[in-house]
This record gives C-alpha cells, structure tokens and sequence, in this order.
C-alpha cells in the first residue's frame, strides 16, 4: 500500500510556504515514516555502496526495512557500508542483503529485483568530465544498466522504480530558474545518458505501466561523499584541500553558480517519491535542490568559514582560478514547485546547514 501524500498537497500550490504550513508538511513526512516503520517493505538500491546509496540504506534500515543492496564497487566504497553498519543497530542491520554485482549483467538485475517493492536506482558513472574521457563506459553504466533494471523490475512486478537523474540533462538551456518541462541540448555525454534515462522511464510507463519517477539532482553533497579521484565532487573536494593545505582550484571566474542540495533532502524526496499515492504524480520527473543559487566563490567562503569554525588552527586561504572546463553548465538553479505540490517535499538543510553537519565527518575522515 502506499503512503497517501495528497492529505497536505493543499499546502504546497504556489511553491515556498509560510512557516506553518512547511510544518504541517514536514510532520506529514514524519507520519510517512512512521507509517513505513510500522508497515515494513522490501527495498532494492542499485548503487547501495555510493555516497547517496549508503545514505539511503542507513535511512531505511533505521526505518526497520528490508533492504537489497547491489554494487559493483566501480566508484563505490566498501567503507560506506560499514560506516552504515556501525550506526543501526544488529538487529536492523541483519534485514540487509548485500549482492556484488554489476546493473550491465540482466541475470544481475533479475535477481536483484525478484521480490521487491521498491527499487531506488542510484548506480551510474558519474561525473561530466570523466564521461567526456570515458563517453562509451558512461553509456554502458547510465544508460544500458538502466535499462538492464527497468526491465527487471517490470518482469518481478516491481510497484515503483524511483531513480536518480540529474540537472544536467537541463544543457544549453540558459532559462533560470529551471524547470522540469523546458530543457535544452546535452553538452556531455553524462547529460546525454541522464536524459535517455528519462526517455527509457517515460517509455516503459505506456508500454509496460510499470511505474516510474525521476529525481533530478542539483549538486548533492554531505557525509559519506568520496573526496578523492580525479573525478570528486567540488564540495568534498574543497573540503579536503583546506584540511591538508594544499590548493584549491576553482575553473573559470569563481562566478559560475550551483544549487547545492544536502544529502537528507535527497533522502526525503527517494521516500516521498516511493510512496507518494495521487496518481497524477507518477510517470513525472522532478527537480530536487533547495532553490538557492550559490556561486564558487561563495561556496569557498562558506567551507573554510565552516572548517575554521570547528578547526581553529587552519590558515586562511586563497583560491587558485584555471581555464573553464568543457561541458561545464554557467549557472543552475532549481524550481522546486513541482516536488512540492506532487511529492510533498520540502527541503529541511539548506547549504549553510549543511556544510555544517558535513564538517565534522570529513574532519574525522
């Protein structure tokens, strides 16, 4: 059975809320989580080793779900994992089922679906510049393996598959803020593998009606989030330079902005998006930040005032600038009236917030 949202969808017509009403959602989404506590489904996620898999699974599993969890350990971590195991408990722990193996091998994908209620796919080879090295690789994991488990879970009666697109299929589309009806050309091969995902969905809802939403992330960052590689997110990124004093490299001017999204409203919306009942909400992509548009210089300022803040001893630093780099979106950010009014979300962190819980986890890393 899924969770009825449409009880408080009456608040969340005309995008950001009064302070009263933003509260009469978010004890709604307490009340979803109850609910789901109390009634316990079987969850598959796809990438369950990443950093927004492992939250994921943490999430659940302190919710008391069964949770299956498959990963290649391609990007990632067998540390994320037991990181997830030391903070549930034994017995929530064991309602865990781990299987190693990759979303491009459909035996794979059967057996990772065979049983489920819920699939939340979050493996994929991310990063614009490495699918501009890689664009073949990046095809085969985004968009063969997605289509690997669409297939999957239609054939093991599956009720939902929520999964994880990106703001990146937005492209060449200058128009902010950005919403989800009008996007622009692919400018990488990673945006290209993204919007595909969203055709694949969107073609598997009319001729299969297996049901399928899209999350379409803006620059998630927070715990569990891999600073190292060639390829690593800018936050944890950043974050890492200004703990060992080395140089932090910003490409371009500094002014290029992003909507960063805290890792729990990501976790929020796969929940909400799962369970949502109205109909009219399914079959739909939605944007998924905050609505908030920082730009790199400000973010640089943000993380060394945070780090200096629970580490006093760190010098004050300054940026080093480079070339642009290719592929990279000028400017981005979210509308987020559509999750609000269809899913019921309502982001509880904003990039301050954020920062700020992040920090003591990569200062202990």
């Amino acid at each position: 059975m899924f969770i009825r949202v449409d009880l408080w969808l009456k608040f969340l017509r005309f995008g950001k809320q009064p302070d009263n009403h933003r509260e009469a959602i978010m004890q709604q989404y307490q009340q979803l989580r109850s609910d789901l506590e109390h009634a316990p489904k079987t969850w598959l996620i796809t990438g369950v080793a990443g950093f927004i898999g492992s939250n994921l699974l943490e999430a659940l599993l302190r919710l008391n779900q069964s949770v299956r969890g498959l990963d290649n350990f391609l990007t990632g971590r067998q540390s994320n994992l037991e990181q997830v195991r030391g903070l549930v408990s034994p017995d929530q722990w064991s309602k865990f089922d781990f299987r190693e193996g990759d979303i491009r091998n459909p035996e794979v994908c059967a057996a990772a679906c065979a049983g489920v209620d819920f699939v939340l796919h979050q493996a994929a080879l991310g990063s614009v510049p490495r699918s501009i090295e890689e664009p073949l690789g990046c095809h085969e994991n985004n968009a063969t393996g997605f289509l690997n488990v669409l297939g999957a879970a239609r054939n093991a009666g599956v009720k939902r598959v929520v999964y994880a697109s990106s703001s990146s299929v937005y492209g060449s589309d200058p128009t902010l803020p950005k919403v989800e009806e009008k996007i622009g050309k692919p400018l990488s091969p990673y945006a290209a593998s993204k919007a595909a995902n969203e055709l694949y969905a969107d073609a598997f809802f009319h001729s299969y009606g297996l049901e399928c939403i899209g999350l379409r992330y803006f620059n998630v960052f927070g715990p569990r989030q891999d600073p190292a590689g060639a390829y690593a997110a800018v936050i944890p990124k950043w974050i890492s330079a200004l703990l060992k004093r080395e140089n932090v490299l910003i490409y371009g001017d500094g002014e290029t902005s992003r909507d960063f999204c805290y890792i729990e409203n990501v976790v929020q919306a796969n929940l909400l998006a799962a369970t949502v009942a109205a109909p009219e909400a399914r079959n739909r992509v939605y944007n998924i930040a905050v609505g908030e548009r920082t730009t790199l210089n400000q973010l640089f300022g943000k993380i060394q005032e945070a780090l200096r803040a629970s580490a006093p001893g760190l010098p004050e630093q300054a940026p080093a600038y480079r070339d642009f780099r290719a592929g990279d979106v000028r400017h981005s950010l979210a509308d987020i009236s559509k999750a609000r009014q269809m899913l019921g979300y309502a982001p509880t962190h904003t990039v301050d917030e954020g920062l700020r819980i992040s920090m003591d986890w990569y200062r202990r890393q």
